[in-house]
């Protein structure tokens, strides 16, 4: 941040701004709009595309903007930019395809329509922040690989609870510790939330039912941590992690993990519920050198063997525009899979499920995502979360069962299928001791 307010302040003198695009104008993308057009200098938010073009100017107007221009071909969008006017649309390929915008950020959090705009982003050369952990839990490792290949940075972004992990995990990597653990904390852990439940918080806050929903029942959190541990090599400790309930201080639980047993799995990936500073991140790491130990314990981190570090809060759509900034002017992914997925979200039913249900969306009725190591539901062929809307069931399966490509039919020609399948064939998923198995 240091660095990125120097840098802001420079492109701002310069007459320089950088010129930022954003696909989805919802609750999260009207506070990035409101950030972005109030609260940052040396950048400027040219163009949002929205499914309904009036949502998107909502955004504009609410910011205290009203020179908008709706435009449906490319050269209008160039030259509303050029003149220094504000755009709107509901083609978000336009503002791929606009050569004078620098930067997009994807806030829709839809997986099918989030890997088409990343792939046409891509495809034109640009970089893009995603604020859509379900699109990178399910093929950001492959989309990584097509990012590198047009060389453009796709990344995670500052604020949400994945990036601040990662921006921590890289501080406390920086001053010579080793992490062991990457956790979220929670105030709330219900696998059985459903829309009806979370109608009135959602009324409260001006959210939409089914994204409470995926925060209430586990589903987001695994997304969450699922690209946490994509981006270190992490695991899970189990399936759907091990999610301890506490209410002290983060700094107080460290006794409660094995360090050897998270050093064999090379660090786990879990959140805490209920545990104080919330809804903060933290690490816990370790240090090998004796000196150095004394000096973290004069320092008030205690003896050890695991030291605890965290961030009290985070600050997502206040953040988000910084994560654009690091690409543009540092070529700095805020977080990105290293290769092949460690850790996968599957679905699992939260209902009793009948043959011929057609199952609903993230943050539904019908089922809730956990963690599970890949080299475990590869070979078990568990359903991905990010595939599984508008599958349609062969068979029953019970609540809180896993659900297999066996018990459903995917439907036709989805992209985010053919991406799967590309990912999975990219990468090979190891051998699991436990099963004998491996991914065919």
């Amino acid at each position: 941040m240091i660095i990125l307010d120097t840098a802001l302040r420079s492109r701002e003198e310069a007459g320089n701004p950088i010129r930022v695009g954003l696909i989805g104008a919802g609750f999260m993308g009207r506070g990035v709009t409101h950030q972005i057009t109030q609260a940052i200098t040396g950048m400027k938010l040219v163009a949002i595309a929205n499914r309904n073009p009036e949502t998107a100017r909502r955004a504009y107007t609410e910011a205290g903007i009203s020179d908008v221009q709706e435009v449906t071909r490319v050269a209008a969008l160039e030259q509303a930019i050029e003149q220094g006017s504000y755009a709107i649309t509901e083609d978000p390929s336009l503002l791929c395809q606009a050569g004078n915008i620098d930067v997009l950020i994807e806030a829709t959090g839809a997986v099918e329509f989030g890997a088409q705009v990343a792939l046409e982003a891509i495809r034109h050369g640009k970089h893009l922040v995603l604020m859509n952990a379900e699109l990178d839990g399910t093929v950001g490792p492959l989309l990584k690989v097509y990012a590198d290949r047009a060389g453009v940075i796709i990344t995670a972004c500052d604020g949400d609870q994945p990036g601040v992990q990662m921006n921590l995990y890289r501080f406390v990597t920086s001053i010579g510790l080793t992490p062991l653990l990457c956790g979220n904390i929670k105030g709330l852990q219900d696998r059985f939330r459903n829309p009806t439940t979370q109608a009135d918080f959602a009324r409260r806050w001006g959210q939409s039912p089914h994204m409470v929903t995926s925060f209430a029942d586990g589903t987001k959190i695994s997304f969450e941590q699922a690209i946490v541990a994509n981006a270190t090599g992490m695991r899970v400790a189990q399936r759907g992690m091990l999610g301890y309930e506490y209410t002290g201080h983060i700094d107080e639980m460290t006794s409660l993990y094995e360090v050897e047993q998270l050093r064999a799995l090379g660090g786990i990936v879990d959140y805490v519920v209920g545990a104080k500073p919330s809804p903060g991140v933290f690490i816990f790491a370790t240090h090998a050198d004796p000196k150095q130990q004394h000096y973290l314990n004069l320092y008030k981190l205690g003896t050890g063997p695991l030291y605890s570090f965290y961030t009290p809060y985070h600050l997502c759509t206040f953040e988000v525009p910084l994560s654009a900034a690091r690409v543009v002017l540092f070529q700095d992914a805020v977080m990105a899979p290293l290769g092949a997925p460690m850790v996968e979200v599957v679905a699992t039913a939260k209902i009793d499920l009948q043959a011929g249900d057609i199952l609903d969306g993230i943050g539904h009725y019908m089922t809730y995502g956990q963690c599970e190591n890949t080299e475990i539901s590869g070979p078990l062929k568990l359903l991905p979360m990010g595939l599984a809307q508008g599958c349609r069931l062969k068979r029953d399966v019970p609540r809180d069962q896993v659900l297999t490509f066996a018990d459903v039919e995917v439907p036709e020609g989805r992209l985010i299928d053919q991406l799967r399948a590309e990912q999975d064939a990219h990468f090979k998923l190891p051998k699991d001791p436990r099963l004998g198995l491996v991914q065919t």
